[in-house]
């Protein structure tokens, strides 16, 4: 086990339901200080888990560990924090309570306050979900989070992205061996499916047409990406995780808890960290209009735009190279300021 368990107890979701001793999984990146102030928060992505966030640490690169105290909390329902797959009767699988962002950033704030005893964080950035907790901790922790780097992400699911997952979750739950969430196999066909739904949507067209599936990535046909990178990324992972993630994704409102009652510009507007926001030019889920919008209403946002063609997966894990030199030079940017 590569990483750290962070007990949390019981913990009072949103949804009004209980999580009974509940488990906060994390991973840290080098050495804490003595004046706790060389701290980056780092949260994961949609079914993403810590390792498969290490794509921007190491040494020379912004996030590094020969500077910086990094911490990459699991999200809930990730399969090594607090799960579906995870959890005992009666809360487990297809029972599994509703888990928003805010709750999710509650309590990595207290593993980074009660463990560490950090007060100051010196950034917090993530990619796609891991934007959107990026967000939230801005806005929830405006005095303790100096900046903030979200990409490829926005501070609320829109209207068409809910409509997106709405097709993935429809062609996950279609497999007959899901059994409405209480399998006793893996529901292979429908994770198969969900994973070829994806694949329209985390790549942009020009990224087909210029088959860099083939070109950039090494497959040997169309079909053989749809297989071997689509429906192997989400065979590994647990449907009723999925099924969960996918909630708190479609649900992701950075106003919406007993501190901004839904005020959305109130929520954006108490965001003081010195921001900037990375969206991909030709991203699918998060296309830049939504990131305008919000950083008009942050008091100390910059947009920056990637002219990209890899769509949502240009600051992603380690697939475009050319792109993440951008997203790590503007977080080195971000950091010397």
């Amino acid at each position: 086990m590569d990483y750290e368990i962070f007990e949390l107890g019981d913990v009072v979701l949103q949804c009004q339901k209980t999580l009974r001793n509940a488990k906060l999984a994390y991973k840290t990146y080098g050495k804490l200080n003595a004046e706790k102030d060389n701290v980056i928060v780092y949260p994961t992505w949609y079914s993403g888990q810590h390792y498969e966030n290490e794509w921007l640490i190491g040494p020379g690169k912004a996030l590094d560990p020969q500077k910086y105290f990094i911490i990459i909390p699991n999200m809930l329902g990730n399969g090594l924090s607090t799960s579906p797959s995870n959890t005992p009767a009666p809360y487990n699988a297809a029972r599994f309570p509703n888990i928003t962002a805010y709750d999710n950033v509650r309590q990595q704030y207290r593993l980074v306050t009660e463990k560490f005893g950090i007060s100051r964080i010196k950034l917090v950035t993530g990619w796609s979900m891991g934007a959107l907790q990026t967000y939230h901790w801005g806005a929830l922790y405006p005095d303790m989070v100096e900046r903030i780097l979200p990409f490829q992400g926005s501070a609320k699911c829109s209207r068409h992205n809910f409509v997106f997952l709405e097709g993935a979750k429809a062609a996950l739950m279609a497999d007959a061996a899901f059994k409405d969430g209480w399998y006793d196999a893996k529901p292979d066909k429908g994770l198969r499916a969900f994973g070829r739904v994806y694949a329209g949507w985390g790549f942009s067209q020009t990224f087909y047409r210029q088959k860099l599936d083939l070109e950039a990535m090494g497959y040997a046909s169309l079909e053989d990406f749809l297989v071997g990178f689509w429906e192997g990324l989400f065979l590994e992972r647990d449907a009723n995780n999925l099924l969960a993630m996918l909630w708190t994704w479609q649900n992701g409102d950075v106003s919406n808890n007993e501190v901004f009652k839904g005020d959305f510009a109130k929520a954006m507007g108490a965001i003081k960290a010195k921001a900037i926001v990375m969206p991909a030019s030709t991203d699918l889920y998060f296309p830049p209009e939504d990131n305008v919008l919000e950083v008009k209403l942050m008091p100390n946002a910059e947009l920056r735009v990637v002219d990209t063609v890899w769509g949502h997966f240009a600051g992603g894990p380690g697939t475009s190279p050319v792109d993440i030199k951008v997203l790590d030079d503007a977080l080195k940017e971000l950091l010397a300021s």
